[in-house]
């Protein structure tokens, strides 16, 4: 069957197939359910998942987050702290799907304890400690300040929940120091209070991870001594999927991440080794 319609020149007429514009609407109907569907599908595959980091990895974390986000329409949610806490607190029931931690030992103890996938631990970073100063003027290349003396409070992590509070332990001893800078010492519960610390004066200088000053290769500000890694237990930090996010898209989908050119060009650029 034709019909027949007016052109836009007068004088004509210009004959449509009724079955070729019907077959045209009928194309763009089907086009468009499988573009929803495919959107659905997708939105319904997204999962979200809780991600314990150590608190040395705040700046990198955030940045890889938002990058995986975009690439894979996952959300992780952050909680930032120490490896020692947040240990204690995956022992005891929280809802965390992976762990990134800031050393070995403690991903290690939970897959020990069943609490954690023994086949997803790896080690994602090495990270570096730095002894750093707000001021310009205060720290040297190569750590002399510390033998000086000539500061009133030296911030670390507590060594005894923090990696970088424990290599800082072990440079001091290294250098004979440890017990005349002793009294010096004002310790955070983690590394981002260790450097909050410093950042607001209430010490002179301390030891905190170079991820926390550094961008793209440079230091953001202040003055700053990287502490050659042979001075100290190499801080090898792993990641691990707990027990509760088994089996999660999410999760499985943010380690394969963390492995990915993308990530690891994010963590080097804040000093990290891979």
């Amino acid at each position: 069957m034709q019909t027949r319609a007016r052109n836009q020149f007068p004088g004509t007429v210009k004959t449509v197939q009724k079955g070729a514009v019907n077959g045209k609407v009928v194309m763009k109907f089907k086009f468009f359910v499988f573009l929803l569907a495919s959107l659905l599908s997708t939105s319904a595959l997204a999962e979200e998942i809780l991600v314990a980091v150590a608190a040395n990895f705040t700046a990198p974390m955030n940045a890889i987050a938002a990058e995986f986000a975009k690439d894979t329409g996952h959300q992780a949610k952050l909680a930032f702290g120490s490896s020692g806490k947040f240990y204690a607190q995956i022992k005891n029931g929280a809802p965390f799907q992976v762990f990134l931690s800031a050393d070995v030992e403690k991903p290690a103890k939970l897959v020990e304890e069943g609490l954690a996938i023994s086949a997803s631990r790896f080690t994602y970073a090495i990270g570096t400690l730095v002894l750093w100063s707000a001021r310009a003027d205060w720290v040297d290349a190569n750590g002399a300040v510390l033998k000086n003396g000539q500061f009133n409070k030296l911030a670390l992590a507590n060594p005894k929940l923090a990696p970088y509070g424990q290599a800082a332990v072990e440079v001091l001893a290294g250098m004979g120091l440890l017990d005349r800078l002793t009294p010096k010492f004002v310790q955070g519960e983690n590394i981002a209070q260790t450097y909050q610390f410093v950042m607001t004066g209430n010490a002179d200088l301390g030891f905190v991870a170079l991820s926390q000053v550094m961008k793209d290769g440079k230091i953001t500000s202040g003055s700053a001594w990287v502490v050659p890694g042979k001075m100290h237990t190499p801080i090898r930090q792993d990641a691990v999927i707990l027990t509760s996010g088994k089996g999660n898209a999410a999760a499985e989908a943010l380690m394969t991440y963390l492995q990915g050119d993308k990530a690891k060009a994010i963590i080097k650029s804040y000093g990290y080794e891979i």
